[in-house]
Parts: C-alpha cells; structure tokens; sequence
C-alpha cells in the first residue's frame, strides 16, 4: 500500500539558500531568477542528487555556484519545508518537492560582485517592508495591516490557533497598535498571519486569498513557491542568533569602524540602537579589538577600526551581541 501512494505521488528532495549579505545599512538577499518565473523572485534551489552531492550541504553549495556564482562563507540548516501545494497546484501530479532550507552568509564589496545570469542582490525590506523600524514604524502597518487584520480577526475573533491565541491576540501581539512594540524576532509570524487572513500575493496564488486582499494592494514583493516563507524562517533565525553568537562578524570585513558594525546589526534587527550603549556593550562583550590603525572614510575625524576577536568563541558558550533599543 505505501509503495504503491509514494508511486503515484513521488517525492523529491530539494535543497534552498537564503543567503544573507549587507552593504552600507542595507540588508541584501541574493536571488536567482529563472526562465519560468521572470516576474518572481527565487532563492537559489535544486534537487539534491545523492549520486552526485555527499552531503546536502555539498549538493546546496553546488547549486548556489551555479546559479549565482557567489561564494557562501557561514551556512546552517534552518527547517524542513514540505506542506502540500507548497509549490504546486492541487491537482498537479508532479513529484512534491520537500526542500530543506538554509541560512548562509556571504561578504560583498562597495559594489555588486560578479553574479550568474539572472543573479542578483535585493533588499531584504522589499519582499517585508512591515519589518524596518529603523527610522519609524513603517506607516504600511497602520495604513493597511492592521485595519485589514482587524476586519479579518473580527470575523472570527475567538478562534484559537494551535497555541491557544484567538485571532485578536495574535494580531496584537505580532502588530500591536496600541502601543506599538516590536518583536524583531518574530517575523516568520508575522508572515504566516499574513498569508493565514489572506493578504499576501502568495496567498492569492494558492488559491486562499481574501477579499480584502483588493484593500490593501501589494504587501512585499512576493518570492516564487514559498520562498518569502523560508526567507522569513532565515531571517527570524539570524535575528535570534545574532544576540547569542558572533555570526555578525561574516558580514563584517576584515577591519571595520565601530559606527560601521552599528550599522549593520541595526538593518539586520530593523531598529535603532543607542550608540553609546551599543558601544559599551560590545566592548565589555570583548568580541572585538583595536587594530591601531584608523579610518578617514566618513570624511570626518578619523575613526578607529577594530576586528573581531576569534578567541571569544573559546572563551565563553554565548558570546553574541545582546543589543538594546533606543529609548
């Protein structure tokens, strides 16, 4: 019996990177865009091929090289993404695909480095412009997140989920209008209640839009298959880890200023921290060191610049960077 359902319905295992790159203060995500989607963007994925790739993380490697030319330095598993229709119609007999994420980190100059054809760089904030807070609370929440969440929730306010959260709770917690707080860690959340009330174009494409999806317009660029979904997964991930462990550092160059590392813990968390705290911590962290050496690249006064100091990670189990927000 399961021989003869796994032959009508094959399964094939996939392997897909986010891979994770700043520039300045911008957050990037390298997409690689194929011929059947040249309107979507897609992370880089293929097949896994147990004859050809030892490992899952050789055969994932392989394909990003292929597909982007970009050389990925950290990589780590995220999840295992295999929900029905998740990138297919309900009536295709295709092999489902059940694809194993991961987050890598790579390192770009001033400049994009050389890419494969259909290669690229993009905002992270493109594809969830809900998650910058750095200058304000996006005015996309107030102007069409939350009005249509609240029509959504209202429907059916008490319903829980597996949890046991109604849908009021969740939209509170997760968008919170009274008093606007942020999680930044939540964004896989955030995502999924999206896509749950029917406000994503992803949602239009399975076939589970809703009617006020007309109201509210685009929110986000949307990613082939349920990519935006596995990007979301990478992102709540580096968030999360970044506060335990130095990974960072594989965004940093060799030598960097302390304003220039500020920077990018910021667009990577979507939030203002306070300089001088900011600097505090990372000192009394120990993560990092003078190199002796400056910098006259902000045209000011010149900037001390520092590395990062490898041998915290035998120092001690968590040497990440509990950073705070701006109060």
């Amino acid at each position: 019996m399961t021989s003869a359902i796994q032959s009508q319905f094959p399964v094939e295992v996939g392997l897909t990177a986010a891979i994770v790159a700043t520039r300045g203060d911008a957050p990037l995500i390298l997409v690689a865009q194929g011929a059947d989607a040249a309107h979507e963007a897609a992370l880089p994925s293929g097949p896994f091929d147990p004859l050809a790739h030892r490992t899952f993380e050789i055969g994932l490697r392989a394909w990003v090289t292929e597909q982007t030319g970009a050389p990925l330095g950290y990589v780590e598993q995220l999840y295992t993404f295999g929900d029905r229709g998740r990138q297919a119609r309900a009536d295709d007999r295709e092999p489902h695909v059940v694809s194993i994420g991961y987050l890598a980190l790579t390192r770009v100059g001033a400049e994009a480095e050389p890419m494969a054809s259909g290669a690229a760089f993009r905002p992270w904030y493109a594809f969830f412009p809900w998650e910058d807070w750095r200058a304000h609370r996006p005015a996309v929440i107030a102007q069409k997140i939350l009005p249509a969440l609240g029509k959504w929730a209202a429907r059916d306010p008490d319903r829980p989920n597996a949890y046991g959260l109604s849908r009021r709770e969740r939209v509170r917690l997760l968008f919170d209008a009274e008093h606007g707080r942020f999680d930044d860690e939540n964004v896989l959340d955030r995502y999924q209640l999206l896509y749950e009330a029917g406000l994503v174009d992803e949602a239009r494409r399975d076939g589970r839009a809703s009617p006020l999806i007309g109201e509210v317009g685009p929110l986000g660029a949307p990613m082939r298959h349920d990519h935006r979904r596995i990007l979301a997964t990478a992102i709540s991930r580096l968030r999360a880890k970044m506060k335990y462990r130095p990974v960072i550092f594989e965004l940093m160059p060799e030598t960097f200023t302390l304003s220039a590392l500020q920077k990018v813990a910021e667009a990577l968390q979507g939030r203002r921290l306070h300089t001088q705290n900011f600097r505090r911590l990372v000192e009394s962290a120990a993560v990092v060191e003078p190199t002796g050496e400056t910098s006259h690249a902000t045209g000011g006064r010149p900037a001390a610049l520092f590395r990062f100091r490898r041998e915290v990670l035998q120092e001690r189990p968590a040497p990440g960077l509990r950073v705070g927000v701006r109060g």
